[in-house]
């Protein structure tokens, strides 16, 4: 089995984590999450996001947040912006790089940005011109490239033509997100093999959730194509809010303890982003699953111990 040697980690949990809270997390917990995260060596850390606080309060702060975060030399800081008037809020707050969010469903697109795929990329086109006039690079996000929560499941050529249009409108990086966690390892290799037709596998990331216990496997198999930058959240921050209960984004800890487990380098401290998990956590009041996780990943680096299935048990 031949892997990549080095993975990029893009840690999305203080935006895509946190946005489904009901509770509105206090900007200074938010920039003491960033803060600690930067400390990890993750060189990219999703922060913030730039969409209209009437429909999610939980970024109403963004200015703050990326106001008063410390930003690490070295790491980038993203953030989701919706469409031209979200893109220049951020430019306000120095944000250095931006994220657009399209959907391979049309009825998903229709629901969750109130527009067709066609309306979303002529929304989007803006966004990238104006970043290309400021040297900004934008990351481009596909939503329910494995599953739709209205449609089912979704071919993989049409996920790999709309990666294709928003690299060609100026994406420098296509990330493939599982939204409902439905993906099955063989499925995920089908998406790449479309996507990479029309792309290198370095332009190529990928977002999985893990509803069912599948993101890790996910993740190694199509690491085995030659993927190389996969997006996580630290303490599996961000539920899957189309099927209660459910996990949502694949644990950073255990993506990078799986990783560490391959030799796989990815310059990421795993006693430091253990303990911003345990930070989120305790605040959120998490004791539970997460921090049962985020218990064992500790026990294990202490004592060495051998580590149990974590997303077969219980």
């Amino acid at each position: 089995m031949i892997l990549p040697k080095k993975v990029k980690i893009v840690e999305v949990g203080p935006r895509d984590g946190l946005q489904n809270e009901k509770t509105i997390v206090p900007f200074e917990v938010k920039i003491e999450l960033i803060n600690r995260l930067t400390d990890t060596g993750l060189t990219v850390i999703e922060a913030t996001s730039f969409v209209s606080p009437k429909w999610v309060p939980q970024m109403a702060d963004n200015a703050k947040v990326m106001t008063w975060i410390s930003r690490g030399g070295g790491v980038r800081y993203p953030v989701l912006v919706p469409n031209l008037k979200g893109f220049e809020a951020a430019m306000a707050v120095r944000a250095e790089e931006v994220s657009i969010f399209a959907s391979a469903s049309e009825t998903f697109s229709q629901k969750n940005l109130n527009c067709s795929i066609e309306g979303s990329l002529a929304r989007f086109s803006e966004v990238i011109e104006a970043a290309k006039g400021r040297n900004v690079p934008v990351r481009g996000y596909v939503s329910c490239a494995l599953g739709c929560p209205y449609e089912g499941r979704i071919p993989p050529a049409a996920v790999a033509q709309l990666a294709a249009r928003l690299a060609e409108l100026g994406c420098y990086e296509i990330s493939l997100g599982d939204t409902i966690g439905v993906g099955t390892p063989a499925e995920a290799q089908s998406m790449i093999d479309g996507v990479a037709e029309y792309l290198p596998l370095d332009r190529i990331a990928a977002h999985f959730h893990d509803t069912y216990g599948h993101a890790l496997a996910n993740i190694l198999a199509v690491l085995e194509q030659g993927v190389a930058t996969f997006d996580s959240s630290v303490a599996g921050l961000g539920g899957c809010p189309y099927a209660a209960g459910a996990p949502g984004n694949v644990a950073s800890e255990d993506l990078l303890r799986m990783l560490n487990g391959l030799g796989v380098e990815t310059g990421v401290d795993l006693d430091k982003l253990v303990a911003a998990g345990h930070f989120i956590s305790d605040y959120l009041g998490r004791h539970h699953q997460e921090s049962r996780q985020i218990d064992v990943l500790l026990l294990q680096q202490n004592h060495r111990v051998s580590q149990p299935d974590l997303h077969g048990a219980g």
